[in-house]
């Protein structure tokens, strides 16, 4: 079921439920620039098996608001107000990438409404004890650079699934066609190819609180992805020392990305995780 949620004044969100109402509630908050359906339906429909299933749009993504001025925190904000809009009290949450950094802020400022936190291909808020983990790799921040160059929709579909291609590192093989299929789906989903940048224009004020990640005390798993560019280890082992009984977990050949070769193994470690945490 599809419907739109006002989680702020002007600022209505794209939501997708599936599975039995009545279930645990499963929330999955994706990365920046990226729709809700960037996550796989094969794994969404494992999930919604045994539980309420939601994802959704982040603002300036797919089918949700654009254009609105905003903090990169405000979207930990918009994730509670998808809880509320459904009327769901309390939620397992999975984050990916910035996703995870969103479920962290979540941990810490609403920490009442999860049953549980899984961290998928992120790092620690700033500040956590420790050294600091590492950022991405080179050859992806010289990609990144590219970013805003224009571009017309064949060449910008060719930068997004050549940006797929270094995301997902050198571990596994995946058919280009993957990437060219999801990019055109999420286009027809969103009625465009939305541009890529919003998110890191975002104020990125407030999220140097990784001294406080010590007090979380609902289960959380952290997932590492061994071929990840983007948080490349020992990411996933330095958040996973920050917060208190977090339990870290390897899903082999993982980049920074969701082919079809980790959604069996990325689907078993969170079931798993999201039975501990009813």
């Amino acid at each position: 079921m599809e419907r739109f949620v006002t989680v702020a004044p002007d600022v209505d969100l794209w939501v997708e439920e599936r599975g039995d109402p009545g279930a645990p509630a499963v929330l999955l908050v994706m990365g920046a620039a990226s729709s809700g359906l960037v996550w796989p339906d094969a794994l969404v429909d494992r999930l919604a098996a045994g539980y309420r299933v939601v994802r959704y749009d982040h603002r300036d993504t797919g089918r949700s608001a654009r254009g609105t001025t905003y903090a990169l925190r405000d979207l930990a904000t918009d994730a509670v107000g998808v809880l509320d809009g459904l009327g769901i009290d309390r939620a397992h949450v999975v984050g990916m990438s910035m996703g995870g950094l969103l479920t962290q802020l979540l941990l810490l400022d609403h920490l009442e409404r999860l049953r549980s936190a899984t961290l998928v291909c992120t790092g620690p808020l700033v500040g956590a004890p420790g050294d600091p983990a590492p950022g991405p790799s080179d050859d992806l921040l010289a990609f990144w650079a590219t970013m805003p160059e224009p571009r017309d929709d064949e060449s910008e579909l060719a930068w997004r699934v050549e940006h797929w291609r270094r995301l997902n590192g050198d571990q596994l093989e995946v058919d280009p066609a993957e990437w060219v299929a999801l990019e055109q789906r999420v286009s027809e989903h969103s009625g465009g190819l939305l541009p890529a940048t919003p998110h890191a224009m975002a104020d990125q004020s407030g999220l140097a609180r990784g001294a406080e990640q010590a007090r979380v005390d609902v289960p959380v798993l952290v997932v590492q992805a061994p071929a990840d560019p983007a948080y490349p280890p020992p990411n996933a082992q330095r958040l996973a020392d920050a917060i208190g009984g977090a339990r870290l977990v390897t899903v082999p050949g993982m980049g920074h990305a969701l082919p079809p070769a980790v959604l069996g193994p990325l689907a078993d470690v969170v079931e798993d995780h999201l039975a501990g945490g009813r």
